[in-house]
């Protein structure tokens, strides 16, 4: 069958492309010399994004799931190399350095192979267990737990905490759109509230115990995510004050007013809606919106379980990077360093987003098949 392209999926993600072009031109004037044109870097990693997608279309998501074990395995083992003889930018170990191209960030990567992994996962299952028993459903919570702490664990030793956000986002999504009783969610929801308590009594009332047993680099991060709540710190200071300032209209293309730390990246966000003011931050939410109820859609469509469970992950990730990538910025949530998807500047990040539109083409693109796995 002659793959079609959704152009509700499609049309979107080339208005999001053009909006990260124009946007990271507007921040170049603050971008590190250091880094090369990152305007044509962006345009490069969209071409390979195209490459990718249509690889994807070629060898379908079915021939994907059959092999996403082996994936899996590859996947952890790179994230241990790094973490064992990755070379440290920024105190974190968690690029590969590839000479004249750039840096990749295999963590990114993993997202996809946890979406997948599990839906394989639920799926089998749901396969096996029609009505599945609390032990039953307890072995199989246990086993997906390991799956997605091992590459977890690793990724935030890296340490690189986003990440680890996104993977726990996949599973909490995943998981509950299973269909697992609800006694496991408030069970789990009660444990975290109970753990949380106790690390931060000892975070705000015991500085030097919680140092001892979690280390400086957590105390390090905490102590960030709190500084949030004051309002205080230069980047979310001149990002406010850029995004304030713009108005209705904005200060007008390749006028950003003011200096603020990754410009490019983590607040591209401010960039644009100071150059383009109200007006432009309504055409960038309504793109956005757009395309996620477009997937929503999908979902919502005739298709396998499998699909169904591939693209609340989908949902699940791509929503919490939109909501945590602006919030921040505007000062609602803490920073956490969470790009925004299609629009930031990253090689990594964008090529996995390229490979889940190919991932939601060929969603679109199929008429109930049922996967068969091995």
């Amino acid at each position: 069958m002659k793959n079609k392209l959704n152009l509700r999926i499609v049309i979107p993600i080339l208005l999001l492309a053009i909006i990260s072009i124009i946007t990271l031109y507007c921040a170049s004037i603050y971008t590190s010399a250091s880094l090369g044109n990152l305007v044509l870097k962006q345009l490069m990693w969209y071409i390979v994004g195209i490459v990718l997608v249509i690889i994807i279309l070629k060898i379908r998501n079915e021939f994907i799931i059959q092999n996403i074990w082996i994936l899996y395995i590859l996947g952890n083992i790179v994230l241990l190399w790094l973490l064992l003889f990755g070379t440290p930018i920024n105190n974190s170990k968690c690029w590969i350095i590839i000479p004249g191209i750039g840096n990749i960030q295999p963590s990114e990567f993993m997202k996809i192979i946890l979406i997948l992994v599990l839906a394989a996962m639920i799926h089998d299952f749901r396969s096996n267990y029609k009505d599945p028993t609390i032990k039953e459903e307890f072995i199989f919570l246990i086993k997906s737990l390991i799956v997605v702490f091992i590459p977890s664990i690793l990724t935030f030793l890296q340490p690189d905490t986003g990440c680890v956000l996104m993977y726990l986002i996949i599973y909490i999504t995943m998981i509950f759109v299973s269909g697992i009783r609800l006694r496991w969610f408030i069970g789990a929801i009660s444990f975290t509230i109970l753990l949380l308590g106790g690390v931060l009594w000892l975070y705000f009332y015991k500085e030097e115990i919680f140092i001892n047993i979690f280390g400086s680099s957590i105390y390090y991060r905490l102590e960030r995510i709190f500084d949030w709540q004051s309002g205080s710190g230069l980047q979310l200071e001149n990002a406010l004050a850029a995004i304030g300032s713009a108005g209705i209209f904005g200060h007008g293309f390749n006028s950003t007013p003011i200096y603020f730390p990754e410009a490019s990246t983590d607040f591209i966000f401010a960039v644009y809606a100071s150059n383009f003011g109200f007006i432009g931050v309504i055409i960038l939410l309504s793109i956005i919106i757009y395309l996620d109820i477009n997937i929503i859609l999908l979902a919502k469509k005739k298709t396998t379980d499998t699909n169904r469970y591939i693209l609340s992950g989908i949902i699940g990730i791509l929503l919490y990077q939109q909501i945590q990538n602006i919030g921040m910025t505007v000062g609602l949530l803490p920073i956490t360093g969470i790009t925004l998807p299609f629009v930031s500047y990253g090689g990594s990040s964008l090529l996995s987003y390229m490979l889940i539109v190919g991932i939601l083409l060929n969603i679109s693109n199929e008429k109930e098949r049922k996967y068969r796995y091995k």
